[in-house]
């Protein structure tokens, strides 16, 4: 009588099975040698090549195989590595497909802490690079520079000398990255009168759009009709007409953005901190030329939000320090990195001050500036905020190596930036070992220093623990081979530095990487 089961079909080779979690251990491995990782560019290993471009440090000869490889994903995969050194990424610039270069101007994906920017020169290639039909165009050099514009790879220190660089088309650049306004008058007169045409053109158009933005009737015939994003941004930064103000009082229309808006007239800021909507008044009472007797009216205000804002930033106040407020504690407190860069150099004494302050918000603000002095900062290390403490942990260089980790612990969605940081301990971690969150358990798993290797984490029900359990350095050798062989605990093992070379050799060997 024939079976009515089914054919089971063979089971697949133990390499099979194993493949991947071979290939993901040795690309991560930090002790393989360059010989090793250099095997991996081949196309036999291409599931791990993101892994072994992207997400490590490599050595220089791995780096320069990378660069001559003809696939383009590994080229692009460096281009976008946060652990390479940016001058070894720069190396790129000159790559012949333009998908390379519009990643390394787009940087890291990656975007957790500060981005370190590119070398100048770097910079300038792409900035004044020109398309060319004999090579890959899928980019054009335009699009290549808009990815660099808005990748913050480019220093601030560099925008403030581009309208004075040798180069004309890099002072045209300067001119229209910088804005009109953040020219000095030496300045402007000098590119007014440039000797070059393109500086001059971008220079006159500069002008015409800093004095457009002061022209009330222009915007006025401007306007849109509709709502939208053009409407929106018109009524917060340009000058606005009498008839347009009526006009939106009137229908109730745009008032946020009137209250925001720096060139609003004073007795229509007045009417607007009366308004019956809180986000109103709470966008007047952060305007930095707000009297004092407003201001002492909104800090007494019904509307927690509105008091909030009145009460913490004492005046003076200049323009900068709105926006920061505004965007870093009022909307999203993550994008206050990109705030800090961009007034730095104005607004260096008021992060100390930020520091001293009895509100939270701004000692909280003052934690995210990396060049805030030693001594404020050793005084936000101690805030009795723990808000304040997590800030200054991620963002500056002298925060408390234990306070780095109290971050990591209290902080899971800071983790993947804090992981980045030297000041992160790595050792002396043991009590850690049973922590009920398994990152914090995978990261005492990799500490050097325990009394034992951490052989019951092999048995963890987190994989992530248990492959952070099996790189450890610390555990015996006669371990490893049966834990690759093991596909639960594949991966740890082959990316531990106990491997010698020979072993990582084989076992690429075994899955058909050539040699």
């Amino acid at each position: 009588m024939p079976s009515e089961l089914p054919e089971q079909c063979p089971e697949p080779p133990r390499e099979h099975r194993l493949r991947e979690h071979w290939l993901r251990g040795i690309a991560a491995n930090p002790a393989a040698p360059p010989d090793v990782l250099v095997r991996l560019l081949d196309p036999a290993a291409r599931e791990v090549w993101t892994v072994l471009c992207e997400e490590r440090d490599l050595p220089p000869a791995v780096v320069d195989a990378v660069i001559a490889h003809p696939e383009r994903a590994i080229r692009r995969a460096l281009a976008r590595n946060p652990h390479v050194d940016p001058a070894q990424r720069g190396r790129l610039v000159r790559d012949p497909d333009s998908l390379v270069r519009a990643s390394l101007a787009g940087g890291p994906r990656v975007r957790s802490g500060r981005i370190r920017p590119l070398p100048d020169e770097v910079i300038e290639a792409l900035l004044t690079a020109r398309n060319d039909p004999a090579l890959n165009t899928h980019v054009t050099a335009n699009e290549i520079c808009w990815e660099l514009e808005s990748s913050q790879q480019i220093p601030l220190s560099l925008r403030r000398r581009l309208p004075e660089h040798a180069n004309p088309e890099l002072r045209a650049y300067g001119i229209r990255s910088s804005g009109w306004d953040w020219l000095t008058r030496e300045q402007q007169k000098a590119v007014l009168d440039d000797p070059e045409p393109v500086v001059r053109e971008a220079a006159h158009e500069a002008a015409r759009h800093a004095s457009r933005r002061l022209d009330a009737e222009a915007l006025a015939a401007e306007l849109p009709e509709g709502d939208g994003h053009h409407r929106q941004h018109l009524l917060m930064n340009c000058a606005v007409s009498r008839p347009v103000i009526e006009a939106c009082l009137a229908g109730r229309r745009n008032l946020y953005e009137l209250a925001y808006n720096r060139r609003t007239p004073a007795d229509a800021v007045a009417r607007l901190a009366r308004d019956p909507d809180p986000e109103v008044r709470a966008a007047v009472a952060a305007r930095a030329d707000i009297g004092p007797a407003l201001l002492e009216e909104l800090a007494e205000d019904p509307d927690e939000k509105v008091r909030r804002r009145a009460r913490i930033h004492p005046l003076p106040r200049t323009w900068a320090q709105r926006d920061v407020l505004d965007h870093a504690v009022f909307h999203d407190f993550g994008c206050a990195c990109a705030f800090v860069d961009a007034h730095a150099e104005q607004e260096g004494d008021w992060y100390t001050d930020c520091a001293r302050s009895e509100h939270e918000d701004l000692r909280r603000i003052a934690a995210t500036y990396p060049l805030l002095p030693a001594e404020p900062a050793k005084l936000l290390a101690a805030d009795p905020a723990p808000d304040v403490r997590h800030a200054l942990a991620g963002h500056h260089p002298l925060a408390p190596p234990s306070l780095v980790l109290d971050a990591f612990l209290a902080r899971p969605w800071q983790r993947p930036h804090l992981l980045t940081l030297p000041t992160l301990p790595r050792t002396g971690l043991g009590h850690l070992l049973g922590h009920e969150d398994p990152e914090v358990r995978a990261l005492a798993a990799a500490d050097v220093t325990l009394d034992e290797a951490p052989v019951r984490l092999l048995a963890d029900p987190e994989a992530l623990v248990r492959r952070a359990a099996a790189a450890s350095p610390l555990l015996p050798a006669e371990l490893l081979a049966p834990l690759l062989e093991d596909p639960a605990r594949a991966e740890g093992a082959a990316a531990n530095p106990n491997l010698p070379a020979a072993r990582l050799h084989e076992l690429l060997d075994r899955l058909g990487v050539p040699g």
